[in-house]
């Protein structure tokens, strides 16, 4: 059985989270690493760590230290364009919480590490007081993304049934209180 350490991850974890996160958009995206829509992996502490209201959580194995899962919230909210302008103006910057980068290496999947790190977000939002919802984007082909966050929270938009939409993307709000 293993034993998992959630906190927020500090300069020591960066290499290993950057792994987690660049494994994920190679492995499971297929895009590969973007510089636009992924500059907050190679530059965390930037992004995470120094504005007061985001953060970077670390999920760790304890029994060898490594980095097992990922997981961000910041108080940027979705863009128009790529995003519906109606998405972006439901969720408006400063006061959303926009989970990012909620990643969990495949041999550490089905152990509730995804709810654990989504939990902790939502306490620190919840903490922030500034924060009125909780907003992610997924892709329907990110293997367990979409059961998932059925599970956590509300689909307010399913991209694949739109006309002029990406077929892939799926828009969430989870719930801030329980």
């Amino acid at each position: 059985m293993h034993d998992y350490r959630i906190s927020t991850a500090t300069t020591d974890d960066f290499g290993e989270a950057r792994a987690v996160m660049l494994d994920a958009v190679y492995r499971d995206f297929g895009t590969g690493y973007v510089p636009r829509w992924h500059a907050d992996i190679i530059d965390p502490e930037r992004f995470y760590l120094v504005p007061p209201r985001h953060t970077l959580l670390v999920a760790v194995d304890e029994r060898d230290g490594s980095v097992a899962a990922t997981a961000a919230l910041d108080a940027r909210g979705p863009e128009h364009p790529p995003n519906p302008r109606w998405v972006a103006e439901r969720f408006p910057s400063g006061e959303t919480a926009q989970l990012r980068r909620v990643y969990v290496r495949p041999e550490h999947r089905r152990r509730g590490l995804a709810r654990r790190l989504v939990a902790e977000l939502a306490a620190f939002a919840r903490a922030d007081g500034g924060y009125r919802s909780l907003y992610l984007h997924t892709y329907a082909s990110s293997p367990g993304a979409e059961a998932l966050w059925r599970s956590l929270g509300k689909l307010v938009l399913d991209e694949r049934t739109e006309p002029d939409g990406d077929q892939e993307t799926l828009h969430f709000e989870v719930p801030m209180f329980k």
